[in-house]
């Protein structure tokens, strides 16, 4: 383990253990990590075929001084989201955050760690589609627009695109062509795809 001492474990300990523990629990899913979300960064962003998650990660080395904040600016941008407890919060950590939020704690167990579900996440009420939509690059909007025989409005802004997106493809079929964007995100060619676009 990362952590030196073997009893409080660090967001550095949790992280790999906690992608093996979605990965069998979800299935086909893809993690970004580090987000910058509003206000916030989110440590976890878990991509699914449907939904987008926001996980924030409560190690026994953080506190709740920044998590009132944090929640508000995950609200607007995440489907479901999820707080990761250390076993130092796990009685305490469903007091900080909205009951729709969805709670898995984390302990020790010898050399390996336990992942227990305390409840599931829940649909986001807050949540703004045109918040979610940012997690998309041009080139990755420009392919959506092309999937649905829209112009590719080249001389218009990113947010124009977004609203326009937002106007003309129905909820049902602009998240899940979104969600396998960002499932096939091949960061070299996109960024390739972004100079040339600049250019």
């Amino acid at each position: 383990m990362a952590g030196q001492d073997l009893g409080t474990l660090h967001d550095v300990d949790i992280r790999e253990p906690l992608f093996d523990f979605l990965e069998e629990s979800y299935g086909k899913i893809r993690i970004l990590e580090e987000k910058v979300t509003g206000k916030a960064r989110a440590d976890v962003v878990m991509v699914t075929p449907r939904l987008i998650y926001g996980m924030e990660i409560k190690s026994d080395a953080d506190t709740y001084v920044r998590l009132s904040r944090q929640v508000k600016s995950y609200d607007l941008y995440y489907d479901r989201n999820i707080v990761v407890a250390g076993s130092s919060h796990a009685y305490h950590v469903e007091e900080h955050v909205p009951g729709y939020w969805g709670i898995i704690t984390v302990e020790r167990d010898g050399d390996r760690l336990d992942f227990y579900v305390l409840r599931e996440a829940a649909d986001n009420p807050r949540v703004k589609p045109e918040r979610k939509l940012t997690f998309l690059w041009r080139p990755e909007l420009n392919h959506i627009l092309e999937l649905n025989g829209l112009p590719r409005y080249r001389d218009k802004s990113k947010r124009f695109v977004q609203e326009k997106l937002l106007e003309k493809v129905p909820a049902e079929i602009l998240w899940p062509q979104a969600m396998d964007e960002l499932f096939e995100r091949d960061y070299e060619r996109t960024l390739r795809e972004i100079e040339e676009y600049r250019r």
